[in-house]
């Protein structure tokens, strides 16, 4: 499990924290949404749990986060990257950069783990696979587009295989079809029992995914619950973020007056 517990995170020079009193859990096998309006502090929650805040970026940060169990404040950072993956919304940050292929991308952490050749091409063409990236193999990945690259680059963390992976919109700059291959992938990675925080705008996908959803506003969480209960809640919308496609349908309708039985086909049609 991995765990904040009352942290508060000011970036250096900031004159008010990014992060207030901020206590949420990510259980293994579970898919965590984290959502909220631009600047809320979505990501700052990213960089406090993978920890490269503050050990990278520098600031101050009260309270304590917990890697299954034990206190990371005297981890150093190398201690702490084979256990928890860390996913960016710009893949240029992701990628190594000395890759000449996409296969080889997908393979450089494993290799880095220092990992048997036959576990490397196995883990590396395993993780090719689930993106269906398998025609970009031989590719070189600074010539493809900005959502290759993000399939690129995700299929570089499930390579890694992480016990524990925090994404920060891994579907920005992908097309529903690669956010559908991502969400996928990532159930089956929750499936062997990886813990997941998940934030994204895309409620839709969160809905697919899910189990729990967080919404954060103003440094602080002001909803959290089961994602069902979350996404149907008037209150998200006062927070920035949109209800699921099929609850605003059903919401349309509903103001429409329509009949019942159309509200109810509406629903099943949204659901497929």
């Amino acid at each position: 499990m991995l765990a904040l517990e009352s942290v508060t995170y000011r970036y250096a020079g900031a004159t008010r924290p990014s992060l207030r009193d901020v206590s949420v859990a990510f259980g293994d096998g579970e898919v965590v949404g984290v959502t909220g309006r631009s600047e809320a502090g979505k990501t700052t929650l990213c960089l406090v749990a993978c920890g490269i805040a503050p050990r990278t970026v520098g600031g101050t940060l009260t309270g304590r986060v917990l890697l299954d169990g034990e206190d990371t404040a005297p981890l150093p950072m190398h201690a702490l990257v084979g256990r928890v993956g860390m996913g960016f919304s710009r893949p240029a940050t992701q990628l190594s950069g000395v890759a000449g292929t996409v296969y080889e991308e997908v393979a450089f952490g494993p290799m880095n783990l220092g990992l048997p050749r036959a576990e490397v091409i196995e883990r590396t063409e395993s993780a090719i696979a689930a993106l269906r990236i398998e025609p970009l193999a031989a590719r070189d990945p600074r010539r493809l587009s900005g959502g290759q690259q993000q399939l690129v680059s995700m299929a570089g963390l499930l390579a890694l295989r992480p016990a524990h992976l925090v994404l920060d919109e891994p579907t920005a700059q992908l097309d529903p079809a690669g956010t559908r291959l991502v969400g996928a992938a990532l159930g089956r990675l929750a499936e062997r029992g990886a813990s997941i925080a998940v934030t994204e705008q895309k409620t839709d996908l969160l809905a697919a995914i899910a189990t729990r959803i967080v919404v954060v506003d103003e440094a602080r969480v002001v909803l959290e619950g089961p994602a069902a209960d979350v996404l149907a809640d008037p209150a998200l919308e006062g927070f920035g973020v949109a209800a699921p496609a099929p609850i605003r349908l059903e919401r349309a309708a509903a103001a429409a007056d329509l009949p019942a039985g159309a509200i109810a086909r509406l629903r099943e049609a949204a659901a497929k």
